[in-house]
């Protein structure tokens, strides 16, 4: 059973592991959760590979802050497109790069990623988290989306010119600031009109509210959970659930243990049982349809049962003993985020 993921931060640590030169590592075993050896033993078939712009300040143990009871880590500051646009850049070209080396393919429709699942190549969608490196005028945008890019998030959880982004607080909801400006209405639009799809995953609930008035494109969140399960300030209300399900969007079910655990601690030892009930919920308000997985591998901890990506048949194994069916398994793990890029992109 193939699985097509709807987020991860493979750029970044490429990048930060010295860029291009450190794709070679990635095809022949790696550190992380994705190299190209072990996504062939977990059935990975490939994903959204996220371009993100860290923040230079940076500092501290932020997994281990998100392991305490509770936690409310402060928002980095903004980002300016001069700086960011060059990071962003450079992520692009690794992916870039990882196609030129027939590791993967970047793309650009529906037809692709299945062509890819049946070659047994590993298919990619360009996808940036964050676009601090899009400009007031889209000539970013207009460049990136040539070179594929077909995903994007407004905002990381931080503010840009485009909105603000919920921070990682724990208990809390995603009422925790405003929501698009002017010009992320205009890049909403903007994305509409170049079938880039508009990621919901970091919007503070302001922001959801305001994209899902904006856009004429289904509602999807590559990867979050059920607020009612994990009240995380980045987990989504029954409401919002709702709203994507009425959209014909759709939900990828995010391997983050803070975002799973109603504890909300980013701790290992959190048992897969924890991802199915986030799963039954997920499935009760948006449908067999509408709901996938969006691991968030290398940049979470995800559960000690999966590990990395050699270790996704073990999520599967889980969905079978949880009495889902073969045709609903094919639909998490990679029917029903070809359906929605299929209505998103034509």
């Amino acid at each position: 059973m193939l699985v097509f993921d709807g987020h991860n931060d493979v750029l970044l640590r490429l990048w930060q592991a010295g860029g291009r030169r450190a794709v070679e590592a990635f095809a022949t075993g790696d550190k992380g959760h994705i190299d190209l050896p072990r996504a062939g033993e977990g059935g990975f078939g490939g994903g959204f590979f996220a371009i993100f712009v860290p923040s230079p300040e940076e500092s501290g143990d932020t997994l281990g802050a998100m392991a305490g009871a509770s936690y409310d880590l402060p928002l980095p500051e903004p980002i300016e497109a001069a700086d960011a646009l060059p990071v962003a850049l450079g992520q692009a070209a690794i992916l870039i790069e990882m196609e030129r080396q027939g590791i993967l393919r970047i793309c650009r429709s529906t037809a692709d990623i299945r062509a890819c699942l049946a070659e047994g190549t590993m298919a990619a969608i360009m996808h940036m988290e964050g676009a601090e490196a899009i400009d007031r005028d889209f000539h970013a945008l207009d460049v990136l989306h040539a070179a594929g890019l077909r995903s994007l998030g407004p905002v990381w959880s931080r503010p840009n010119i485009w909105g603000e982004g919920v921070p990682f607080r724990f208990p809390s909801d995603g009422n925790t600031g405003g929501g698009l400006t002017e010009a992320g209405k205009e890049l909403i639009r903007a994305c509409n009109a170049r079938h880039i799809m508009v990621d919901l995953s970091h919007m503070t609930e302001a922001g959801f509210w305001d994209v899902a008035a904006t856009s004429d494109a289904p509602l999807v969140a590559t990867h979050s959970n059920a607020h009612a399960l994990c009240p995380s300030a980045r987990n989504l209300t029954d409401r919002q659930l709702a709203a994507i399900a009425e959209s014909g969007g759709m939900v990828g079910l995010n391997f983050a243990t803070a975002f799973l655990r109603e504890d909300g601690q980013m701790r290992a030892d959190t048992p897969l049982e924890t991802m199915l009930r986030h799963l039954d919920h997920l499935i009760g308000i948006l449908g067999e349809d509408g709901v996938g997985l969006g691991s968030d591998f290398d940049g979470a901890q995800v559960p000690g049962a999966i590990g990395d990506v050699a270790g996704l048949p073990a999520l599967i194994e889980e969905m079978r003993r949880h009495q889902y069916g073969e045709a609903l398994v094919k639909k998490l793990c990679h029917g029903n985020w070809l359906r929605v890029l299929k209505e998103t992109w034509g």
